[in-house]
């Protein structure tokens, strides 16, 4: 059964470790990260961008995979299906499609403009049972075809939307979607202090898991995070474990596949295991393994 993240949080932020979201974009990524939470006993977050629910047929379709694959696998973890980087749209269709968590980015909208949209959304999520998260000062980079420079949040702006009722906070701390340049200076941990602050206490959210040096995720974890997405990670391995099997020639059609062409089973297995591993190592970097009780 398929959970809001409300409580997953607000127990990682009491504990001080994070719960990983991780972005799926098909079944076999869904089924990877289903299996590899429930081997870990770590509550998990299944992250859907607008652009990968379209990929995969509309949100009402996502959510009717990720119900089915959490039953038959027999997943026991807490698990949250939620929608990331929502429009104020895509936020309200997620809400009637089955989604039980979704975020509404309005931090490229007029503050106010963000704050307003921002308190409806939060009662109507509410009213149907569903957690939501909302954000402050854009994470830089690109992902879903949006691309915003990085900010570093303002504490007062958090602390008017956090004071609206939302259930955790996506604050830009100079973390970046995608691959962090040479020339990153690092989060700006003493903003994330100044923004625990303001907020008093509420799950605070990175973005941007890919690429933050294991000590700046400790470290923000300390101050606070307690869901950490990852995306460009996955994508990363399941790109390179693809690459290399079709280099080596199991994905000849003139090879083993002959009479059948290419057997997508047999080409995304390489893949599907990649994501496992990456999958297990932010678990463990995170603190989240064995968490699930």
């Amino acid at each position: 059964m398929l959970v809001n993240a409300t409580r997953m949080l607000k127990k990682a932020r009491a504990e001080h470790y994070a719960v990983g979201h991780f972005n799926i974009n098909n079944l076999e990524w869904t089924k990877a990260i289903l299996l590899t939470a429930e081997e870990l006993k770590s509550p998990v977050i299944l992250g859907v961008s607008e652009g990968a629910a379209k990929y995969m047929g509309g949100f009402k379709v996502v959510a009717a995979m990720v119900k089915a694959l959490d039953e038959s696998l027999g997943i026991t973890v807490p698990v949250a299906l939620h929608l990331d980087h929502g429009s104020y749209a895509g936020a309200k269709a997620c809400v009637e499609a089955g989604f039980t968590s979704i975020m509404f980015d309005g931090s490229s909208l007029p503050f106010e403009e963000n704050l307003a949209k921002t308190k409806e959304l939060v009662d109507y999520a509410h009213d149907k049972g569903l957690s939501i998260e909302a954000e402050v000062g854009a994470i830089g980079g690109t992902e879903d075809g949006i691309t915003a420079d990085g900010e570093v949040a303002d504490p007062a702006e958090c602390k008017k939307i956090a004071d609206l009722g939302v259930d955790f906070l996506a604050a830009g701390i100079g973390n970046i979607h995608g691959i962090y340049p040479a020339d990153w200076t690092g989060l700006h941990l003493d903003a994330l202090e100044k923004i625990g602050e303001a907020t008093g206490g509420i799950p605070l959210v990175l973005h941007g898991g890919t690429g933050i040096p294991d000590d700046q995720i400790k470290a923000a974890i300390k101050g606070g995070v307690s869901k950490i997405n990852v995306n460009t990670d996955c994508q990363l391995a399941f790109a390179a474990a693809t690459k290399e099997y079709c280099l080596a020639g199991k994905a000849d059609p003139t090879a083993e596949n002959t009479s059948k062409g290419y057997d997508p089973r047999k080409l995304l297995k390489p893949g599907f295991l990649a994501i496992q591993a990456k999958v297990k190592e932010k678990m463990e970097l995170f603190g989240s393994v064995g968490k699930a009780a």
